[in-house]
């Protein structure tokens, strides 16, 4: 694999899975110029950042992370990311399944239900190299280290910054159409309506379905739709599908379109996501620290 430039020589960014830890998706990059638009992921997401500032943009402000701070983001939760100073950021970035932390959560602390964190930045230097060597030791092919190391690091943050997430409120009507409208843009990815046929289909106003649609998922639906395409996308990726096919099936216009879309939302392009999920490592390029 080639090597990968040390940080001031420009972007990189790799995004990938050990195979022994298939709950697990690892990023390490660098960005300048590349912004994350507004999109969530099904799990979790912990990051460090170890050069640079990153501003990650939340629904209840803006985080400006720099060196050993970490961002903690809970499944579902719309977020955007981009540089917070010239010189862009550096960082290292875990996403573990929902399925992962909650295992962890109920082998390691009494907290049950739905966990997560109400502080989505903190500053814990000590977390924050926890993450970083759950990659050095995926990167070495060391598996037992790598899942260790991994399970310290959640516990710590669950620990210390974790608590059970309230139930949601009873739906309101604008709740119910939102999700009936999420619906039925998951069953007609590849050819979803427009806005106002999709309110006439629900028996809603177009204002009042985007209204609520923004309110329920923090994005409005052709955002999300995207987001949801990309998601679609990198399951098809997984599986083997060729880039091509899976921008027609997801409902992108042609590969390029997806591509683009890809690209911003998980950092890397298709073609680079599917490569390295193809592989089964023993052992990593040395990657910036």
């Amino acid at each position: 694999m080639a090597a990968i430039p040390e940080p001031g020589s420009g972007e990189w960014a790799r995004y990938w899975q050990y195979a022994e830890l298939p709950d697990l998706d690892l990023l390490r990059a660098r960005y300048v110029r590349h912004t994350f638009p507004r999109h969530s992921h099904e799990g979790y997401v912990f990051g460090t950042i170890s050069h640079g500032v990153e501003d990650v943009g939340l629904p209840g402000g803006t985080v400006h992370a720099g060196p050993g701070t970490v961002v903690m983001i809970n499944p579902e939760v719309p977020h955007t990311a981009r540089a917070g100073v010239p010189e862009g950021w550096v960082y290292a970035t875990l996403y573990p399944s929902s399925q992962v932390v909650k295992d962890i959560a109920a082998d390691t602390t009494s907290l049950r239900g739905t966990v997560g964190f109400s502080e989505t930045s903190i500053v814990d230097p000590y977390a924050a190299r926890l993450i970083g060597e759950v990659h050095r030791a995926a990167e070495e092919g060391n598996a037992l280290a790598a899942d260790t190391v991994l399970r310290v690091m959640v516990t710590r943050l669950l620990r210390r910054y974790g608590s059970v997430l309230p139930a949601r409120a009873p739906r309101s009507a604008g709740a119910r159409d939102a999700a009936r409208a999420r619906a039925v843009l998951e069953g007609r990815m590849a050819a979803p309506p427009t806005l106002e046929v999709l309110a006439g289909e629900l028996g809603t106003s177009p204002f009042a379905l985007l209204r609520a649609f923004k309110k329920q998922y923090g994005m409005p639906p052709h955002a999300w739709l995207t987001d949801a395409r990309v998601r679609a996308a990198r399951r098809l990726l997984d599986a083997g599908t060729a880039p091509a096919e899976a921008a027609a099936e997801v409902g992108f216009t042609d590969q390029p379109h997806l591509n683009r879309h890809f690209t911003r939302i998980v950092g890397v392009p298709p073609g680079a996501y599917q490569r390295e999920r193809a592989r089964t490592y023993k052992t990593g390029p040395d990657l910036p620290t």
